[in-house]
């Protein structure tokens, strides 16, 4: 008996082969979805009196969804508690959590939810969606990085909020010249695998 296939049942062989190889690549895909705030960072920077200042916000969660086969596909929810702000001393964190700035008792949480993520290749990715602070919701764009460490997805990015935009600073604080109208938030999430079916 010959054990040389016919052609025809070489590329009918083939393609089953391939059909088996893609089918199991996709039951072990690797998503990016268990976001690990433990491990992840919320910053800010910004000028006051022309000297930089540096904060944190200390509390925020919400929610990843990212398949490095499918970024376009991927969607973010982040939702930060704006009394967690730590801005290096105690009375300018009640000063920043007062009415003049965010107001964190009628509106304790910023949030941001992607609406679109556009892949800009070498794992740069350009993430567009709504910020709502202080009851302002806004049009938002970021650049990001994405890279694997283990088990563990990496994303990070900086970009400038406008702090009036949001009414972030009244009264008399609505000065410029004394604090800066731009504000560089910078971020560093991390999200923990989970391997699934697609």
């Amino acid at each position: 008996m010959s054990i040389f296939l016919k052609p025809r049942a070489t590329r009918i062989a083939a393609a089953a082969g391939l059909a088996a190889l893609l089918l199991a690549a996709g039951a072990h895909a690797t998503e990016f979805n268990q976001l690990q705030p433990d491990k992840s960072t919320v910053t800010f920077a910004y000028k006051q009196m022309n000297v930089p200042i540096n904060g944190r916000f200390n509390r925020f969660g919400g929610r990843i969804d990212f398949d490095p086969a499918k970024p376009a596909l991927a969607q973010a929810e982040i939702a930060i508690e704006l009394a967690s702000v730590d801005t290096g001393f105690p009375e300018g964190n009640d000063e920043v959590a007062g009415k003049l700035w965010f107001n964190t008792r009628q509106f304790p949480v910023a949030r941001f939810v992607s609406s679109s993520i556009k892949p800009l290749g070498n794992n740069r990715f350009e993430v567009a969606g709504k910020m709502s602070i202080k009851g302002r919701t806004l049009d938002a764009k970021t650049p990001a990085t994405f890279r694997q460490e283990g088990n563990l997805g990496v994303f990070e990015g900086s970009f400038v909020l406008k702090r009036g935009d949001y009414g972030i600073g009244e009264g008399m604080w609505a000065d410029y010249g004394t604090v800066a109208n731009e504000v560089q938030i910078k971020f560093r999430l991390v999200a923990a695998a989970a391997a699934g079916k697609k």
